[in-house]
């Protein structure tokens, strides 16, 4: 399996028979073979997670099929690619083709998703994190933590292969709240911090304050655009791809 990092909580994660491309909206994809079926995600209607850009992706890659949350407005998917879009909702299951999809309920907009693509299992968080707020009042940021654990535990004891998990540093003193207690307490082969923007000393920042921690060799080093992971066996080697133009 090979995962590509594209931008902000984007990745193409290709799978040996399958691409599965997570929340695009920005950035350059790497080579692909246009005949390979592609599954294009979207945890959310927000704009750093979804743009209908994404519905010109048939003109290059034919058999793309579109998963997307149903907080997303069907007004939003043009008429001619309907057919090919499965809307879904927290607490679902669907086989779509090639991939089995299961979601989550996010704590914030829409859904997490976990697919399962042969021997492959990997986990795109969207915006499920514990977005404990500097400032906010004390009952809603224990409520945002309560509902965090309570979404994440039922992954608990799912065997992933890569998981993708919001690091933003906005956060302050509680950035790493979210990917910390999934690394603890569900864990995947590799984890690939995410929702970063541009900001990766967050990661470095991440590894070195929970460096002693078990699981913390499971994070992936981002540190740009377009680097590309190859993951074996539960570890992974950085490929370091050069980096493509910005788009």
């Amino acid at each position: 399996m090979k995962i590509t990092y594209i931008y902000h909580s984007s990745f193409l994660v290709e799978c040996s028979s399958v691409y599965l491309l997570f929340d695009y909206f920005k950035g350059t994809l790497p080579p692909m073979n246009r005949e390979k079926p592609l599954y294009v995600f979207a945890s959310h209607r927000h704009g750093d997670h979804f743009s209908p850009a994404i519905f010109d992706l048939p003109k290059l890659f034919p058999k793309a099929v579109f998963i997307l949350s149903d907080d997303i407005r069907k007004g939003r998917v043009p008429d001619e690619m309907m057919d090919r879009t499965v809307f879904m909702g927290p607490d679902m299951k669907r086989e779509a083709g090639q991939i089995i999809v299961e979601t989550v309920r996010s704590t914030d907009e829409g859904v997490a998703f976990l697919v399962s693509a042969g021997m492959d299992t990997v986990y795109h968080a969207g915006d499920l994190n514990d977005w404990t707020w500097e400032g906010e009042p004390e009952e809603d940021n224990e409520k945002m933590s309560r509902e965090y654990r309570e979404y994440t535990d039922k992954l608990k004891g799912r065997e992933i292969d890569a998981a993708f998990l919001p690091l933003d540093g906005r956060l302050e003193q509680h950035y790493a709240r979210g990917i910390e207690y999934f690394m603890r307490s569900v864990g995947a082969g590799i984890i690939f911090p995410m929702h970063c923007w541009s900001d990766y000393t967050v990661i470095h920042k991440f590894k070195q304050q929970y460096k002693d921690e078990p699981g913390i060799e499971t994070v992936a080093d981002i540190t740009r655009q377009g680097q590309s992971f190859e993951v074996r066996n539960k570890n992974y080697k950085s490929l370091m791809l050069s980096s493509p133009g910005g788009a």
